[in-house]
């Protein structure tokens, strides 16, 4: 099944919007190192169908993340637990693009959203402390396969990788920066795929030519609210915003099947 989209109206409404939702992805990347992005996504879905919006997202996810490399340096990435991560993304991403075209991703979108709720409620009934767990290759590379598969279909690599890194205890430092790194190697990867099924009209290449406009500023003022966080207060707010996007999730998985 190919994916349908239709081409936006450039109507000041649609790029003042598509701006903001752009902005806000932006702004996240900078504080959290990316994983977040599906907490903009409605905003665009605003005023284009969420096929659209994945279109359009995809290459300014790579500009993003570029953009974002020059806070989150080499010496912010945890290299063991990218060494297992990155090949089970890649591999992910291959499985999300035939799932896109070929399989229900809704009810992939509803498993991922339960998932992640009993990942954060077992947290939030721990106490909501940040612990520390050995690190597992078997895990990172399930992670990373989980990432990949829900990136590709939904914009949604976060829950996987964070349900992974977070039990880990890195530093807030190290946590987002292997998050920025992981998604832009993702991001990279699943760009031309994300670009095959949407296949943007020339409003769309317009439309995300202006939204470039936003990532320096986003990117930025994210990476100064980062630096302001303290370890707990950064933990929890992942967790909370794991939470907001495992609900985006459930919506976007149950209103398929009731539209």
């Amino acid at each position: 099944m190919m994916a349908s989209s239709v081409a936006p109206e450039l109507t000041v409404v649609t790029i003042l919007v598509a701006f903001a939702g752009v902005f806000l992805i932006c702004f996240l990347k900078g504080a959290f190192g990316g994983g977040f992005a599906i907490v903009g996504i409605p905003l665009l879905s605003m005023v284009m169908d969420p096929v659209t919006a994945g279109g359009l997202l995809a290459p300014l996810f790579v500009a993003m993340d570029l953009f974002a490399l020059r806070y989150w340096k080499p010496s912010t990435w945890s290299k063991p637990d990218l060494v297992p991560l990155l090949p089970g993304l890649v591999v992910g991403i291959g499985l999300g693009y035939l799932l896109f075209r070929f399989l229900d991703h809704h009810a992939i979108a509803i498993v991922m959203a339960v998932i992640t709720l009993i990942f954060v409620g077992l947290w939030f009934v721990g106490g909501g402390k940040v612990t520390v767990r050995p690190r597992s290759v078997r895990n990172a590379l399930a992670a990373g396969l989980a990432s990949g598969t829900t990136t590709m279909v939904a914009h949604s690599g976060g829950p996987p990788l964070a349900m992974y890194l977070l039990p880990l205890g890195l530093s807030k430092e190290i946590y987002a920066g292997t998050t920025s790194l992981f998604f832009t190697v993702g991001n990279i990867t699943k760009a031309v795929p994300w670009l095959l099924l949407v296949k943007p009209s020339g409003s769309v290449w317009i439309l995300m030519a202006i939204c470039l406009l936003a990532i320096p500023t986003g990117v930025t003022l994210g990476w100064r609210l980062h630096g302001r966080l303290d370890q707990r207060q950064l933990y929890r707010a992942c967790y909370g915003l794991l939470v907001v996007t495992a609900l985006k999730l459930l919506w976007d998985g149950v209103s398929g099947y009731l539209g």
